[in-house]
């Protein structure tokens, strides 16, 4: 019922802002536009409860088509201590969102016939070479290698074990050094027969985009992607202007928000040293990620610029598992090449398509783009202990709001 209250106090409140603002006339076939200055109640409303019972500090919200920006809000603190509001140029953890990049990375080179989805990764990354199935107790033979495509939809059967580093901090272990940990660690279950996900297989993708490109996994993002795209603020490393901008991370205690220590990174952010982890290393801002769906949405193209065919983007984003059960963080899912694919819409992606798609992050952050309504959902939190990110009436309310609200 509040829920509702609130959507309806929000619509009054546009309708309330349009009334003092003149438009110009427009003929019955016009939909006039509100302006962004306009719809800043919408979300700050919606979700103001969250911001009440102390489950979020602030947030960014952004909805957009695939070629406008139709709302992008910032409120709340982006530091409690220091009073800091959040602002819409806000940067973020965006951690596991970074991996739906990561696979178009991969996707690249496939395009450009370096891969092959079904190649063996040993053949790219000869240390996988004679990796054993841990089964029933006793090492076997698995009945085949895993494939790029195995690691692309997390059923490898990596281990999720991660290595240990003397006298220095683990993240700062090259990709190469860490995937050699992986390979030497007994598969968990064949690969192809089992969805578990894998910060280890998209830490493995990164690598491979090393060894065939030629080119470090950060300098290639860089260069095929923000770079073009003009995604200035998005980087492994962010430099001080941008840790100025920083969302802070926190997590409930008693019943109220405490600062959490770090980004689960050695520190500083900005010391080049760290590695730009594949699975979950990026930090960003709303319209720098904007930009990037905006592409997407547009079927790999942006300002006359050819990132993917739109052919490479539709095998992404459709089903790669069959019937397989359990797959994805909540109900009705699927699971493309990187993303994650509602298939039947209910409980917390009740609101979108079937067919949309998308991927979270660790700290709540969320993207998920409609085909059907061509809409582009963005949600910037920084929560550290949220049961299910991806499934949290957070991102529930946020999306049933904009369908409401721009959905149509």
């Amino acid at each position: 019922m509040r829920f509702h209250c609130i959507v309806f106090l929000t619509l009054c409140c546009l309708c309330s802002c349009a009334k003092k603002t003149p438009t110009p006339a427009t003929s019955s076939a016009e939909t006039p536009e509100v302006s962004l200055e306009e719809q800043n109640a919408v979300f700050s409303y919606a979700l103001q409860n969250y911001l009440d019972e102390a489950q979020i500090s602030g947030a960014v919200t952004a909805v957009a088509s695939a070629d406008k920006t139709l709302a992008l809000e910032a409120f709340g603190l982006a530091d409690i201590q220091g009073q800091r509001s959040m602002r819409k140029d806000s940067v973020f953890w965006i951690a596991s969102m970074t991996k739906p990049i990561t696979a178009m990375g991969v996707m690249m080179l496939v395009e450009e016939k370096k891969l092959n989805l079904d190649d063996p990764i040993e053949k790219y990354l000869p240390v996988f070479k004679g990796q054993k199935l841990l089964q029933a107790k006793t090492l076997v033979s698995p009945k085949r290698p895993i494939t790029i495509r195995d690691l692309l939809t997390h059923t490898s059967g990596l281990a999720g074990a991660s290595p240990t580093a003397a006298n220095q901090p683990v993240d700062t272990l090259p990709l190469e050094k860490m995937v050699e940990f992986y390979a030497q660690q007994p598969l968990v279950s064949e690969p192809g027969t089992k969805w578990a996900y894998s910060n280890n297989g998209m830490n493995t993708l990164g690598r491979l985009i090393e060894v065939v490109s030629g080119q470090s996994y950060a300098d290639f993002l860089q260069a095929r992607f923000f770079t073009p795209l003009g995604m200035s603020h998005t980087s492994f490393w962010p430099d001080a202007e941008d840790q100025a901008r920083l969302a802070k991370p926190y997590r409930r205690e008693n019943d109220h928000l405490v600062e959490a220590t770090n980004f689960r990174f050695s520190t500083p952010l900005d010391n080049r040293q760290r590695t730009p982890l594949p699975a979950g290393g990026l930090f960003s801002n709303a319209r720098d990620l904007i930009k990037l769906y905006q592409m997407i949405l547009r079927g790999g193209e942006s300002h006359g610029h050819r990132y993917l065919a739109a052919s490479t983007l539709q095998l992404m984003t459709s089903n790669q598992l069959g019937d397989m059960p359990k797959v994805s963080f909540a109900p009705g899912m699927q699971m493309g090449l990187g993303f994650h694919l509602v298939h039947e819409p209910t409980g917390v992606t009740e609101s979108l398509s079937p067919g949309s798609y998308g991927h979270g992050g660790a700290y709540g952050t969320q993207a998920w783009l409609d085909p059907v309504k061509q809409r582009i959902y963005l949600l910037l939190i920084q929560r550290v202990d949220l049961p299910n990110s991806d499934g949290s009436e957070i991102r529930r309310d946020f999306q049933k709001t904009a369908l409401e609200s721009f959905g149509k």
